[in-house]
């Protein structure tokens, strides 16, 4: 959520952000509720005012032995006058957060103008792309061949859009999961939660996901619950309505979690085996800042989550983001995209963002700073790798010619010895 004097005071760049952004949404309708806001509650005040004024002249009237009937009848219809002005405040009040709810983050200004992910601009790479002797299976042939996943069943369990994995394929999943949870606690310092998988309507509305996203996300019915889309969700409210220390930050958390998404603008996109489900597993990176220090804690959350993929010696590259790819809370978003030799492209596996106070305001995630004095803390997440995609890739870059694969030796460990 944007600060509606923020809004107020630079129209002209909101209304340019949300173009940037393209998102549809009358600016001038907010900027009119603001207004009569501001005008209702001053005659409200004003009203409050003249209230006191002469409720304090009933004591001295009847001191002096005058008649208060006409003056107690002043204030009796003043009480019922300020009694339908704050029901009219709190309806404008509802308004105008309904509103602000659906205006996103205002854009950092380094981030590329643009329209969809051809105009993400390239940061960095790492390693090159493997080459083999031979041609490369796809992780659906590989599958096949090693026995790893079982798409029918889940069809026949859950329908389209769900996978299963089995025997060393479920071994692979989970010795991956454990990995990058044990990585980021002993070299990068994250504080690991196990977090509910279902949260509240003021959790998705603290983050983000709600109002915008409703359709992509699975609702229960007759609850107020819905299953989370990220781990982001329940580990950043851990710290909704908290009042933090300027010496406790950055404040660093991770969790493993099954993520929940309808998908429902995926219609034409790649949803060929792992490549887009409605459930996977991911870890996953959330900080806690002064605004200060998120710019550098963007950079090293990259940097935790581009680690892993280091480790386990498999190429990859970094894009930023740029303004229509940029996602509705973000102020800047940096993809690493792995390369898959069987797909024969790269693959977003993980979206690093710095969200500012965005998801703060709504969250009320706030801070003392070092003059006792409440601010609005930033916050920043990043997926310490999405399991599905790392999971094509690191069996497409590590098959052998006949199809087997012979994992690398860092990970081997979490899947009793690999499976070779």
């Amino acid at each position: 959520m944007l600060d509606i004097k923020f809004i107020c005071e630079n129209q002209d760049k909101v209304k340019a952000n949300l173009v940037a952004k393209k998102v549809d949404l009358d600016l001038d309708e907010l900027i009119a509720l603001e207004d009569k806001r501001k005008k209702a509650l001053f005659e409200y005040e004003t009203k409050k005012a003249e209230q006191n004024k002469i409720s304090k002249l009933i004591g001295k009237y009847k001191s002096e032995g005058k008649d208060t009937k006409e003056i107690f009848e002043q204030v009796q219809d003043l009480s019922k006058q300020l009694k339908d002005e704050a029901n009219e405040i709190s309806e404008i009040q509802k308004a105008l957060r309904e509103l602000s709810l659906k205006l996103p983050n205002m854009l950092d200004e380094d981030v590329p103008t643009g329209n969809s992910d051809q105009d993400n601009r390239f940061l960095k790479e790492w390693g090159k792309k493997k080459e083999f002797s031979f041609e490369p299976k796809n992780h659906l042939e590989l599958a096949k061949i090693n026995n790893l996943l079982d798409f029918d069943t889940a069809a026949k369990l859950s329908g389209s859009g769900f996978a299963l994995h089995t025997g060393i394929g479920a071994k692979i999943e989970r010795g991956l999961i454990n990995f990058m949870l044990d990585f980021h606690t002993a070299k990068h310092g994250y504080h690991e939660l196990n977090v509910p998988f279902v949260v509240n309507a003021k959790s998705m509305t603290g983050t983000g996901q709600l109002p915008k996203m409703q359709e992509d996300m699975y609702k229960i019915e007759n609850e107020d619950l819905y299953l989370i889309p990220t781990a982001e969700v329940p580990i950043t409210n851990y710290f909704a309505d908290c009042s933090l220390s300027y010496k406790d930050l950055p404040k660093k958390f991770m969790a493993y979690s099954a993520c929940f998404r309808k998908e429902a603008g995926s219609y034409g996109k790649e949803t060929k085996g792992l490549q887009r489900l409605h459930q996977f597993n991911k870890v996953e990176l959330v900080q806690i800042s002064k605004p200060s220090q998120s710019s550098l804690a963007l950079e090293n959350i990259l940097s935790d989550a581009c680690e892993i993929l280091e480790a386990l010696n498999l190429h990859y590259r970094v894009v930023t983001l740029c303004s229509g790819d940029t996602s509705f809370c973000s102020a800047k978003t940096y993809d690493i995209e792995i390369w898959a030799p069987g797909e024969q492209k790269y693959l977003e596996v993980s979206s690093v963002s710095n969200f500012r106070d965005f998801q703060a305001r709504r969250a009320n995630i706030r801070y003392k700073d070092e003059k006792g004095k409440p601010q609005f803390a930033h916050t920043l997440n990043g997926s310490g790798v999405a399991l599905p995609r790392l999971f094509i890739a690191l069996i497409e870059t590590y098959q052998k010619e006949d199809g087997t694969i012979e994992l690398p030796n860092i990970i081997k460990p979490y899947i009793n010895g690999g499976i070779s």
